[in-house]
């Protein structure tokens, strides 16, 4: 297997945004009519509730909050932004892109250019590390990367599958920035031949889901590229101040992390409240640290996430 590691030390992370919908969806009355409990899905998950998007609230209004939010947040005005990537596995329509429905709803009238990522999970990531070679090369100055699901609009309610989800986005302003000891560097993996075990099929309303094939994945990608990232720019896992990974459940974390031999208060999460955001759950979890205070300058990031494809990565920041 090829190792690639892209490097973008001229580029910062401005600001962070992020947006969730104010319904809130508990265990117990997700569970009430299944064959399962509050309690399984808290010890197991993680989660004890979710936000739920209101039926005529779309991906694109949420990642509309979020990038408004990041994009105030960096004291730029919307049409500052050159350049716009909404990772999802949940777009509003077929046609256009959740990216460009978002650009009119943020008021971005500057026609710089939008586009969606399908990588799902791991889309966020593979959204930054595209928009960080825009912003390394010169190409574009201020880039709006978003992640944002609505997968309350894909789940059926009557499958105990439902319990996983939550709706929300998360989003950065990426800008150019010589800074001293700067570091964002990013791999990416994909394999194919995992499309079958989570997907939405051709004709079908909701996601179908190979739990144990996810778990499986999930507990020997991550952590394998945690460690391949760190390798590749020669940093021990000591050197890491936090890492911020995709919300895949806390049974996935908790082993991601034994395999690591790391303290799983390395991990930051928001399982319990917001439960699996998929593409967003990574921006989110970094929009909520930051606002609490929890970063400080020079702290080195690992953000990490594994989606449906299967696509993997893992990329590494100094703030």
């Amino acid at each position: 297997m090829r190792r690639r590691n892209s490097r973008f030390d001229s580029v910062s992370i401005d600001s962070t945004g992020s947006y969730v919908p104010a319904r809130i969806l508990t265990n117990e009355e997700v569970v009430e009519n299944l064959p399962t409990s509050p309690e399984w899905v808290v010890e197991t998950l993680g989660i004890r509730e979710r936000r739920i998007a209101e039926p005529e609230e779309y991906t694109s209004d949420l990642a509309a909050r979020a990038g408004l939010e990041a994009i105030a947040s960096a004291g730029l005005e919307p049409n500052d932004i050159d350049l716009i990537i909404v990772a999802t596995g949940t777009p509003d329509r077929r046609a256009p892109s959740s990216a460009c429905i978002a650009q009119a709803k943020m008021g971005i009238t500057n026609c710089c250019p939008a586009f969606d990522v399908a990588a799902v999970c791991s889309g966020f990531l593979y959204s930054m590390t595209i928009a960080g070679q825009f912003i390394q090369n010169g190409t574009y100055e201020h880039a709006l990367v978003i992640g944002a699901d609505t997968f309350s609009k894909v789940t059926d309610w009557k499958h105990r599958n439902c319990v996983f989800f939550g709706d929300g986005a998360g989003a950065v302003v990426l800008g150019r920035n010589e800074r001293e000891n700067g570091l964002f560097a990013s791999i990416l993996w994909a394999q194919g031949e995992g499309m079958d075990h989570f997907t939405i099929f051709p004709g079908d309303a909701y996601f179908t889901m190979n739990g144990k094939a996810v778990y499986e994945k999930a507990t020997t990608a991550l952590p394998e590229c945690i460690q391949q990232i760190l390798c590749l720019n020669r940093l021990g896992l000591e050197e890491v101040s936090m890492i911020i990974p995709h919300q895949a459940s806390a049974r996935v974390l908790k082993r991601t992390a034994e395999a690591l031999n790391a303290p799983f208060s390395l991990m930051q999460t928001n399982l319990e409240s917001y439960a699996n955001t998929a593409g967003a759950s990574v921006p989110l979890v970094l929009d909520q640290v930051n606002r609490r205070g929890l970063i400080h300058a020079g702290d080195l990031l690992l953000f990490a996430a594994i989606g449906a494809g299967w696509t993997w990565g893992a990329s590494l920041y100094r703030w």
